[in-house]
């Protein structure tokens, strides 16, 4: 027994036979034979023919349509798509999928890096993230900008300019913890103040070093304000028609955020477009960034200020002896009494001080003058806590005791 057609097969049959009921148009009439009007009872079908087209009989059309049909019906995934893509010629693509994911790594970097600096800056919980990056004119991205710092950036390595744009929403939230406030500033559509100015130079300095950070891997170089605008309609780095790539930010702090956008011309990056290759600066030597990461390390340690304080004593008070305390009352301290640790010295005899470094004591030594200065000179080093050691120099630290 024959399958039976499905209602959507049925249809498109009688759509299909209903087209080709249809006659050929009458400019192509059928050829009589040289025979006259004989009787073509039993004759050859005829073919009807015009300038080269060829037209079956109507029953071999039917046929022909039916299976058509069908196929389309039971098939109808069987014709393949147009493969093609839409291109815009207003906003061409310059950079490669390849450099594209490079720059976008690259920038991930940097907001890694700004998010530590920031934080660090403001004593705030801050996040900074890359929302997009894409390739598009520069007169369709400076109508965009409005109430925002535009900082024009000059680039040591580079021939041409850059534009580090703030919105002045999380740049004035930033003001206003800096000046002591809670952040709550909102959006303010006015010229900075002088104090204002030097506090965006100081957050936009240190944007700019963690993105020479970031940039190291690719090409090492400086990035150096050479102005600051608030009006785009003074900012004209390249011609409006050519291609730009820009990368959107947006930094939260706390419940407030804004966005911050890096604007680099095409022609800026094109003299190292062979650099911008995930496989080129993300494949480096890793001994070298070893050695390159120590070295910067050490320097960094070598500057890094620490408080020390010279503890002559201690003292346990109540709080209404401390109330009552007046000028010229004698308090009794003890003296470092652990002095009796150093070998050949008498338990806190007076002089013996503790030095500290933060609130763990370090060394132990005794008070005197230096010209006109007071000194102390060290006499121990005194061992660090356990915990504050790590594990590799406990096993040194032991064998050490050991000896």
């Amino acid at each position: 027994m024959a399958e039976a057609l499905s209602q959507t097969e049925i249809e498109a049959l009688l759509a299909t036979m209903a087209v080709a009921d249809e006659e050929p148009p009458s400019t192509l009439e059928a050829e009589v034979p040289s025979g006259g009007g004989e009787n073509l009872i039993g004759a050859a079908p005829q073919i009807h023919m015009a300038e080269g087209l060829v037209f079956l009989p109507l029953h071999k059309r039917r046929r022909a349509a039916a299976g058509h049909a069908l196929a389309a019906a039971q098939f109808p995934y069987a014709v393949p798509a147009a493969a093609y893509e839409s291109y815009n010629f207003r906003r061409p693509d310059k950079l490669s999928k390849d450099q594209m994911r490079s720059l976008q790594m690259l920038h991930e970097n940097f907001a890694g890096y700004f998010i530590t600096s920031l934080s660090a800056h403001l004593r705030a919980q801050v996040q900074v993230s890359l929302l997009s990056i894409e390739q598009i004119p520069y007169d369709e991205y400076i109508k965009t900008v409005s109430e925002s710092l535009l900082n024009i950036l000059n680039m040591d390595a580079l021939a041409g300019q850059a534009i580090l744009e703030v919105d002045f929403a999380i740049l004035f939230s930033m003001f206003d913890r800096l000046l002591g406030g809670k952040g709550a500033a909102g959006k303010v559509v006015r010229d900075l103040t002088d104090i204002e100015k030097m506090l965006a130079s100081t957050i936009v300095e240190m944007a700019l070093l963690d993105l020479k950070a970031a940039w190291e891997t690719v090409l090492p170089m400086d990035f150096v304000v050479a102005s600051m605008e608030t009006s785009p309609q003074f900012v004209q780095i390249v011609p409006g028609n050519d291609t730009i790539v820009l990368m959107l930010f947006e930094i939260m702090i706390g419940d407030y955020r804004g966005a911050m956008r890096l604007c680099m011309p095409y022609l800026l990056i094109k003299p190292i477009l062979n650099r911008l290759s995930a496989q080129r600066w993300f494949v480096s030597d890793k001994k070298k960034a070893s050695a390159t990461h120590g070295k910067q390390l050490a320097s960094r340690l070598n500057t890094t200020s620490v408080p020390c304080v010279a503890r002559l004593g201690v003292s346990s008070l109540t709080v209404a002896d401390l109330a009552g305390l007046e000028v010229g009352q004698v308090l009794p301290m003890t003296v470092s009494p652990e002095a009796s640790d150093v070998p050949g010295k008498p338990k806190g005899r007076l002089g013996t001080v503790d030095l500290l470094v933060g609130d763990q004591v370090k060394f132990r030594g005794r008070t005197g003058l230096r010209g006109r200065k007071l000194a102390v000179q060290i006499e121990q080093v005194v061992a660090p806590r356990v915990e504050l050691v790590a594990h590799r120099e406990q096993s040194h630290l032991t064998l050490g005791d050991k000896k």
